[in-house]
């Protein structure tokens, strides 16, 4: 999630919203450990300082991560991209990394895309 939102260089509140309304609430992060949020951002924005970082920050994902719980971090990532109504190139290219380090498959990722642009549209009468 602290990836998508870095990916363009600018961290929108609605993104934080975002990312902290999905570690409170969501159950898949009952037994995180909320103090752990500063240390695992400032680990992807080091990361994403370094030539290789995005590699390095794929490889811990996919090292920690249980691979049943890939497309769900695809959804989340999904839905942080979506929070401010406004998805930059960047974060269309982090996302695409994201679904293909993630083994993703296309039509599963369609349809988790649809869902987060019809959770986060942004009705305008």
């Amino acid at each position: 999630m602290v990836a998508v939102s870095a990916s363009d260089e600018t961290i929108r509140t609605s993104e934080l919203v975002e990312i902290q309304s999905s570690v409170n609430l969501l159950p898949v992060f009952a037994k995180y450990d909320i103090d752990r949020m500063n240390h695992v951002s400032q680990m992807v924005f080091d990361l994403f300082e370094q030539e290789d970082g995005l590699d390095a920050l794929f490889g811990l994902i996919r090292d920690n991560l249980p691979e049943e719980l890939f497309e769900t971090a695809y959804a989340l990532a999904c839905d942080v991209a979506a929070s401010d109504g406004v998805l930059t190139d960047q974060e269309l290219r982090m996302l695409e990394e994201i679904r293909y380090e993630l083994r993703i498959d296309r039509l599963i990722g369609a349809a988790i895309e649809r869902g987060a642009r019809a959770r986060h549209y942004l009705y305008r009468p």
